[in-house]
């Protein structure tokens, strides 16, 4: 299994908090500490840490997905919503029958997210405070599942996989954006140098807290590559997993079908 699949470096009760060995249990606490500190700047860092590819990657995501126009029932899940830019591009693509829960373990997330949707139909948009992996929802119930730039601060992969799979509909579809393993060359020396460099600095300066953003980076660089994460959702019940490298495996686009 792969090191990214639970951040456990393989001695009984240790975990790790990106590079930084902690003990066991320790870790969702201090992930969640990351983002009620980071909540209220996420978006702004989001845009200055990528030089605003992630809304393009977004949009790819939503365009994978294809939500169907025609007035319908199809239901979105958006795990690790944060403060709600799937379930925002989700609900200007889809049909006006469509509805989308977003759902994130961190209470200041969102807390941004019932801000930013403040008076929206609630039958469109349901917000609620939840973990990965261990979903407050029945089986069955989803036809798409996506989750963005979240996968890897679960405390287990496998488990959230597992959850995935549970909640959604037979027939259902999971989609993940994370960031990944560039496979362009000299593209992945400049990346690493400035991931590794830059972000914490810029962290420090916009949010106030380049301790998070060290985090951050860290647990980029933990993160399976994209034919280990691939095996992973194979593993946890899906078919015809595909992914999507973009640019240059900055950032990856998962797929896999419940069938």
């Amino acid at each position: 299994m792969s090191q990214g699949t639970t951040e456990n470096n393989g001695r009984a009760g240790e975990e790790q908090f990106g590079f930084t060995p902690v003990g066991e249990g320790e870790r969702q606490g201090l992930v969640n500490r990351v983002f009620a500190r980071v909540a209220s700047r996420y978006d702004l860092m989001n845009d200055l840490m990528s030089g605003g590819l992630h809304r393009l990657w977004k949009d790819d995501l939503i365009n994978w997905l294809a939500p169907p126009k025609a007035a319908n029932t199809f239901r979105l899940l958006d795990v690790a919503g944060g403060t709600g830019d799937i379930s925002s591009r989700f609900l200007k693509a889809a049909g006006p029958g469509a509805s989308c829960t977003l759902c994130d373990i961190s209470a200041e997330m969102l807390g941004v997210a019932k801000n930013r949707f403040a008076g929206i139909d609630e039958d469109r948009l349901q917000i609620i405070l939840g973990d990965a992996v261990a979903l407050p929802l029945p089986d069955d119930c989803f036809d798409a599942y996506t989750i963005a730039f979240g996968i890897r601060n679960v405390t287990d992969i496998d488990r959230a996989l597992g959850e995935a799979w549970r909640v959604l509909k037979p027939g259902g579809r999971f989609l993940c954006l994370e960031f990944s393993h560039v496979d362009v060359p000299f593209l992945d020396t400049a990346y690493k140098q400035y991931s590794t460099l830059a972000i914490p600095r810029l962290g420090g300066i916009v949010a106030g807290d380049a301790a998070s953003y060290q985090y951050l980076v860290e647990s980029i660089a933990k993160f399976p590559d994209q034919e280990s994460f691939a095996a992973l959702i194979g593993e946890a019940g899906f078919e015809q997993v595909r992914y999507r490298n973009l640019t240059g495996g900055i950032a990856a686009l998962h797929s896999g079908w419940k069938i």
